[in-house]
């Protein structure tokens, strides 16, 4: 008799693989737990997945296609060779291409990449589109470096990248330290080395190819993922106008996230960095703060000398488990800045402050218990590989334009973005409800992404 699979040996191929592993792959191993846990609803209700195992579907949808790992050596300003390491993790294509981003950051390493990576597979199927799940990047950090420093980097990355990457093999799109500079150095170095103009990076810049509204995706897909969460949970139309809301991270998507909710009617009262947390209680400016983060790229403590009656909170008044940000009351709170920034204590306070919904515009950035604490509570969640997939999504959007050679305009981006989050949003919901997990939009969006993916791999075989 075929094997079900159950909480236990599901625990059992959890513990086999942390002994395989390194230390660096925790991150890794916490999304593995809870996608996994999150998929017994699933097992218990359906044959074809029950008996997975006989596709060993678990086991190949855990480890990655492909590990590429390289040296990236380029001469900076003082004419001095500097050596970093390259990645790229190429997952699953089951689906289509592999997609994903890079990330330049001196905290990349193989753990976080497999772990964002893994998180790419099933996000990039709650899309429908057709494209599989990857990520790569460097410990390289563009912080302080001159846009020349920038260039000779990009240049001696794309060097060795360029050969695992395609418009249909692997397509990468940009993340953390990777913008339109950074993608247009890539992609100039791609071109030069094949002499190809094909649509092998997304992010570009509009005027080669890239697609308009790529830089607010991801933050303008979250509020649109939480607006229609909340009205299918509250059946409130307006739910999130006129509500007081905290954002973490002052980046791109933290950033776009605060713009859209300011077009709804809410007031986005708080927002962060790596110094501390700024708070303005009558609502953040928005074009400061755009100034400040995205222009001169300070820190956000400046804003309190044109804002007098704004708080800057610096991060060494909080404990190292809890965060300023947390502890302002809000009707909905986003963090948009790293993974595993809310914490159980951070989560704690939300609930007792009154909180209602919590959504993830950052990859994993609530710590799992602080995820269980949630949603006991009758506060609303929405998951990182669902309310965040409006950059894959807009990506995937660039990759038929420069396919067909066309542009779309702005309006007929947002609308397809909008319409993308919302049937997201539905899928989650009512997957959630078809296995028994009614309003728990983490299992929910767990078992839609992984359905589609497994019944990919279970057709093409091996």
């Amino acid at each position: 008799m075929m094997k079900r699979i159950t909480t236990v040996n599901a625990k059992e191929e959890i513990a086999k693989l942390k002994n395989e592993q390194c230390a660096e792959d925790d991150v890794f191993f916490q999304a593995m737990e809870e996608v996994l846990l999150s998929l017994l609803p699933l097992f218990k209700s359906d044959e074809v997945y029950a008996k997975s195992a006989k596709n060993a579907i678990i086991r190949r949808l855990i480890t990655p296609d492909r590990v590429i790992k390289f040296q990236v050596a380029w001469l900076d300003d003082n004419h001095e060779i500097q050596v970093n390491t390259g990645y790229r993790v190429q997952f699953n294509n089951a689906l289509g291409p592999y997609k994903g981003g890079l990330r330049f950051h001196p905290t990349v390493n193989e753990g976080i990449l497999k772990f964002l990576g893994f998180e790419q597979i099933l996000k990039n199927a709650l899309t429908g589109l057709p494209i599989g799940g990857a990520k790569g990047g460097s410990d390289f950090d563009p912080k302080g470096k001159s846009d020349f420093e920038v260039m000779k980097f990009c240049a001696a990355f794309m060097k060795e990248l360029h050969k695992y990457i395609g418009p249909r093999i692997d397509v990468p799109a940009g993340d953390i330290g990777v913008g339109a500079r950074e993608i247009g150095y890539l992609f100039g170095q791609y071109k030069s080395i094949t002499s190809s103009f094909e649509g092998v990076l997304t992010g570009k810049p509009y005027f080669f190819g890239g697609s308009l509204m790529r830089p607010e995706a991801t933050g303008y897909g979250v509020i649109y993922f939480t607006e229609k969460m909340l009205e299918l949970e509250t059946k409130d139309t307006e739910c999130l106008k006129e509500k007081i809301c905290t954002v973490s991270g002052s980046g791109n998507v933290a950033l776009h996230a605060i713009e859209k909710l300011q077009h709804l009617g809410a007031t986005a009262v708080a927002c962060t960095d790596s110094k501390g947390t700024l708070y303005d209680h009558r609502g953040l400016d928005l074009e400061l703060l755009k100034e400040l983060k995205l222009n001169r790229r300070v820190s956000l403590k400046e804003y309190i000398k044109k804002h007098t009656d704004a708080e800057f909170i610096p991060v060494s008044d909080y404990p190292e488990d809890a965060h300023a940000v947390w502890d302002i009351p809000c009707y909905a709170a986003f963090p948009c800045a790293t993974q595993n920034e809310l914490t159980v204590l951070d989560a704690k306070r939300l609930i007792k402050n009154g909180c209602r919904c919590v959504a993830e515009g950052a990859n994993m950035p609530t710590t799992a218990e602080a995820v269980r604490i949630i949603l006991k509570s009758d506060m609303y969640f929405a998951p990182a590989k669902a309310a965040n997939a409006g950059g894959v999504a807009v990506s995937g959007f660039e990759m038929s334009q420069n396919a067909a050679m066309q542009k779309w305009t702005f309006e007929e981006v947002d609308t397809k973005l909008k319409a993308t989050m919302e049937e997201i949003c539905i899928n989650v919901s009512e997957t959630a409800k078809e296995y028994g997990v009614e309003g728990n939009y983490v299992d929910g969006a767990n078992i839609a992404g992984f359905k589609r993916v497994a019944d990919a791999m279970i057709a093409e075989g091996i």
